[in-house]
Formats: structure tokens, C-alpha cells, sequence
């Protein structure tokens, strides 16, 4: 049984994620340590693990075989960096890094102790989104022109956020870093090289970072992708729209539907769940079983580096009032 440390549970999925690690089958979380100690023993408690309140020391521990990092964004690059150098495997929870520097010196860490990385990107686990993709690779829809995703919710207007979620110096950022990342790395996957960013970032409600964000993403082959987010949209549909020069793909919560000449058997008008492709096993099962030599992790150090690098440009977008290119 592969063991586990839970480093930090500060992210709103920390708990999900330690469950998916006992429901594995095949690894537990066997040791908890905290920033905050308090948090810590109380979930080490929940998950019957031990604590541990020194990072070094659950590093250094031989017995640990993994980190699971649901730590404040801005400790992510001295927690991955000492975890690489230490030999534990690494699964964080999205963003990799504040900034594309700082992704630059994980991997290599990484790379140089040669422990399994990955990194949570649930969307491209989905079904609907498999079919966008093979849709795209298939020529289904032509050559991309443009993409539009917006995942939005009223995490700030109905107060079910945790506060720290809006502390500028943990996260580095707002809605955009938070849940705008969902749409940063479909984007990448679906349309290839990024060429340049542009963001504009609002405040509905007063906050240290935005709560409304919408990012333009320039590709190298022409395609531009509209990246919408927000904590301040109640039933705010999960949507990608996607439309190429000979036809579209439009997904509204799930269902997809297609236009296009080349849609035969059926596939004109709404695909039902049956037709679709299979959902893909989790990130984080799949790290686990790459860890224990029976599978392959979903997400790499390059797909963590490009929504970094991606997300760094898009705040130095805003920041600086102009297009940031790559």
C-alpha cells in the first residue's frame, strides 16, 4: 500500500482528494502536515494519519512515498522543490505556480530527481470534452477559428468561498487563477501553441482580487480562444463553445451538440452520454498507479508548465493594461 502525506489542506478540494487517495485501493494517506497545525490535526484526526508539524520532517521520512499539495499557491514552488529533492513523487492541485519562473525551476527538480509529477485537470478527464478533442484532431468541424469556455459560480455572492480564497498574497490572483485555470488548459489542449494573452479583471463586489475575469488567448494557427470565469454568476451553465471553417461543437453542461456537413450516423443535433467517449480515469488515481508501475499519470510537467505559463501572462496582461505575448 502506497503511502501518502497530505501537505496542507488550505484548498476547497483537499478533502476530495485525500478520499480519492483511501478509495484508491491501492495507496493511503498515512501522514498530514499543515501550515496552519490546527487544520492539521483536526483532518490527521478525520483521516485516522498521523501529523506531522514539520515539513522537512515528512520529507524525510522513508516511509512516505508521495505528496499530495493542497497548499496556499504562492508555497507551491518551495514545497515541490524540497518534495523533488527529497525523492517523493508530487500531485498538486492547479495552479503549478505563481509564476512561469517558478514552474521552470519545479521541473527541473522534478526532472532531475525523477519523480512522478502531475497535476489536477478534471476537464480533460470528461467525455464531452474527449469528443471536442477528437472532433478537432478528426477535422470534424475544420480548421479551429475560435474557442469560447465559461465556467462560472456564486462562490462570492452566495459567501460559500473561504476567505483565504481572496488573500492576493496566497493565491496570486482571483477568479481567473482559481477557476479561470479550468479554461486555460482546455484551451492549450484543444487549440496547440499559445501566441499571445489579454485579460480584463473586475470587481463586482469589493474583494483583494477579481471576482469577474475574462482572458483572450491568440494561438499560433490563428485560432483565438475567450477563457470567461467568475465567482459571482449564479447557475452559470459549464459551457465550451467551439467552431472551426466547416462547422461547430457547442457543449452546454455535459451535452454536446455538432453542426457540421461532415456529422454523419446520427451525430447532427444533441450526442447523448452513450455516444460519447469514455471518461478518463482521475488524475489522481492515475498518478497512483504510475507510482506503483501499473499506469500512466494523465498530466505532465509540460501541460503544468504551459497553464503557468499561460496564467503568469494573463495577470501581467492585466497588470500592465496590454497584450502580453509569448
Amino acid at each position: 500500500m502506497l503511502q501518502i502525506a497530505m501537505l496542507s489542506f488550505w484548498h476547497v478540494h483537499a478533502e476530495e482528494y485525500a478520499n480519492t487517495v483511501n478509495r484508491s485501493g491501492i495507496a493511503k494517506v498515512a501522514a498530514v502536515w499543515d501550515e496552519i497545525p490546527s487544520r492539521g490535526k483536526e483532518w490527521a484526526e478525520k483521516l485516522n494519519a498521523r501529523f506531522v508539524d514539520n515539513l522537512e520532517k515528512v520529507l524525510a521520512d522513508p516511509g512516505i512515498d508521495g505528496v499530495l499539495i493542497c497548499s496556499p499557491t504562492s508555497m507551491h514552488r518551495e514545497i515541490m522543490v524540497k518534495a523533488a529533492r527529497a525523492n517523493k513523487h508530487i500531485f498538486t492541485e492547479k495552479v503549478m505556480a505563481l509564476t512561469e519562473a517558478d514552474a521552470l525551476e519545479i521541473a527541473s527538480a522534478v526532472q532531475e530527481s525523477g519523480v512522478i509529477f502531475s497535476i489536477s485537470y478534471p476537464h480533460r478527464t470528461m467525455a464531452c470534452n474527449l469528443f471536442a478533442k477528437q472532433a478537432l484532431d478528426s477535422g470534424l468541424i475544420g480548421k479551429p477559428t475560435l474557442l469560447r469556455f465559461r465556467n462560472a459560480h456564486d462562490g462570492s455572492v452566495a459567501g460559500w468561498l473561504p476567505p483565504h480564497f481572496y488573500n492576493k498574497e496566497q493565491c496570486g490572483g482571483g477568479a481567473m487563477i482559481d477557476l479561470g485555470a479550468h479554461g486555460m488548459y482546455l484551451s492549450a489542449w484543444l487549440l496547440g501553441e499559445p501566441k499571445s494573452i489579454q485579460s480584463t479583471f473586475t470587481n463586482v463586489l469589493p474583494a483583494e482580487v477579481e471576482d469577474n475575469a475574462i482572458s483572450v488567448i491568440e494561438f499560433q494557427n490563428g485560432a483565438i480562444a475567450i477563457n470567461e470565469t467568475g465567482f459571482v454568476t449564479p447557475r452559470s451553465p459549464v459551457s465550451l463553445e467551439l467552431y472551426g471553417t466547416e462547422g461547430s461543437l457547442l457543449i452546454r453542461d455535459g451535452e454536446v451538440v455538432v453542426n457540421a456537413p461532415k456529422a454523419e450516423n446520427g451525430l447532427v443535433g444533441l450526442i447523448k452520454v452513450s455516444s460519447l467517449p469514455e471518461p478518463l480515469l482521475g488524475a489522481i488515481p492515475s498518478w497512483l498507479q504510475e507510482i506503483a508501475g501499473t499506469g500512466k499519470a494523465l498530466f505532465t510537467l509540460e501541460d503544468a508548465i504551459t497553464l503557468t505559463k499561460l496564467m503568469d501572462g494573463a495577470y501581467r496582461s492585466h497588470r500592465e493594461g496590454k497584450k502580453v505575448f509569448f
